[in-house]
């Protein structure tokens, strides 16, 4: 089992910069991948950017040198960078960690970016 926790979402202007946190705890060895997902009213889950245990990173095109995924190792911890945000941007964002057979999620953390 893996357990994740996400930190740092909140209202920001246009503009703006936010890091989200994913604290991972439990079963981490077998976690190959993390990454951060969002779903805005009305939208399905989309991945915004993910990174594996050998950090190689992706990124969804609409935040392309704007959003930088990282982690901490020591820390169990995936950061989320966000800057330039757009209204767009608004969603809930999660955490997600994936093992061979099974993906974990975290509850997600409110982003809301006013214009």
């Amino acid at each position: 089992q893996v357990q994740l926790v996400e930190s740092g979402g909140g209202l920001v202007q246009a503009g703006g910069s936010l890091r989200l946190s994913c604290a991972a705890s439990g079963n981490i060895a077998s976690i190959n991948a993390m990454g951060w997902y969002r779903q805005a009213p009305g939208n399905q889950r989309e991945l915004v950017a993910s990174i594996t245990r050998y950090a190689i990173t992706n990124y969804a095109d609409s935040v392309k040198g704007r959003f930088t995924i990282s982690r901490d190792n020591a820390k169990n911890t995936v950061y989320l960078q966000m800057n330039s945000l757009k209204p767009e941007d608004t969603a809930v964002y999660y955490c997600n960690a994936e093992q061979i057979f099974k993906n974990y999620w975290g509850k997600g953390t409110l982003v809301t970016v006013s214009s």
